[in-house]
């Protein structure tokens, strides 16, 4: 049996898990999501905590056992705490500003760079504009728009300019040595 899958998730207080049929939507502090669980894996509520499990021991059905559970799990972690990503901006004249749902860049372009949030994703820049904290509940979505935004410019192999994770390391290539 799957050592993920049959852990108990256990249901904070102020969240509410609610079981659909195959729909599972939780409601919290932070927000509301909702994922359809797939067909052989199912989901309990039992003494204030959720129990997934499985049907069978097909391969397919072993997999989405643990994935069904991490997903619920994070649904949960996310409507009760919520999720953070940070990101730095290397680079001399790189910055970022917020305006509303959208955010501007100027990355080194002849023209600044805007990034609409997806709904449920919040972003704050500090003074410097060269840090951004994203917030959000849904951890997918959230990722999914750290991994946007640092396509707008992603860190180059030399000198390590652009957008990059918090505590990301990169490694730097020597480049060329001058004429002797």
């Amino acid at each position: 049996m799957s050592r993920i899958g049959k852990k108990p998730i256990v249901i904070p207080g102020g969240v509410n898990v609610k079981l659909d049929g195959r729909n599972v939507s939780v409601k919290g502090p932070k927000g509301d999501l909702a994922w359809e669980v797939p067909f052989r894996i199912t989901v309990n509520v039992a003494d204030g905590s959720l129990l997934v499990g499985r049907s069978d021991d097909n391969r397919q059905t072993r997999a989405l056992h643990g994935l069904a559970r991490s997903l619920i799990n994070n649904m949960v972690i996310g409507v009760s705490e919520g999720f953070r990503r940070a990101l730095e901006i290397t680079g001399v004249g790189y910055r970022a500003q917020v305006q509303g749902g959208k955010m501007i860049f100027s990355l080194g372009y002849s023209h600044p760079v805007e990034y609409q949030l997806p709904e449920g994703v919040s972003a704050e820049v500090d003074k410097k504009q060269t840090s951004i904290t994203l917030a959000g509940a849904d951890k997918q979505k959230l990722g999914q728009a750290a991994a946007d935004i640092r396509a707008l410019r992603s860190p180059d192999a030399y000198k390590g300019k652009g957008v990059r994770y918090a505590g990301e390391r990169i490694k730097l290539k020597a480049g060329k040595t001058g004429k002797k």
